[in-house]
């Protein structure tokens, strides 16, 4: 049963790097983490850009959104294209927190993958990316 392996393996994860950024009293959540690390790569995205990235429906973004911005780590740009929408930020604060906990998220990912080689990594990587390929909403039609 494979989608069961995958899927209980993923709540591992997640569950393991929560408590481990809880531990290290980082004050951000894995998926307010997951939000920081889109921004670091591509920062201004709309709010709707974010929960595409992020495969998290708009309104679980809002509120992630909300959370970060009342911690200093992000915040809302007018988008100057359209006034009704909002580009989404890091701010000093956001930059300093991704740079305070990427060592951390680092040494939870090599716990993670402490058993595998380079080359297994690589596979399992291959072999997900086909799954979730084969399952994309253009596929299906």
């Amino acid at each position: 049963m494979p989608g069961f392996t995958l899927e209980r393996t993923a709540k591992r994860m997640k569950q393991f790097f929560q408590q481990t950024l809880a531990a290290a009293g980082t004050e951000i959540t894995i998926d307010q983490w997951v939000v920081l690390q889109t921004l670091n790569q591509q920062n201004g995205l709309s709010q709707l850009d974010i929960a595409r990235a992020t495969f998290k429906d708009p309104p679980t973004i809002t509120r992630i959104i909300d959370l970060l911005c009342q911690k200093g780590l992000t915040e809302r740009i007018t988008d100057p294209d359209d006034r009704r929408r909002f580009r989404i930020q890091l701010t000093d604060g956001g930059y300093q927190k991704i740079d305070e906990v990427l060592p951390i998220i680092h040494r939870a990912r090599g716990k993670a993958w402490a058993k595998l080689d380079n080359g297994q990594i690589d596979q399992l990587m291959g072999m997900l990316n086909t799954v979730f390929n084969n399952l994309s909403s253009e596929d299906t039609k």
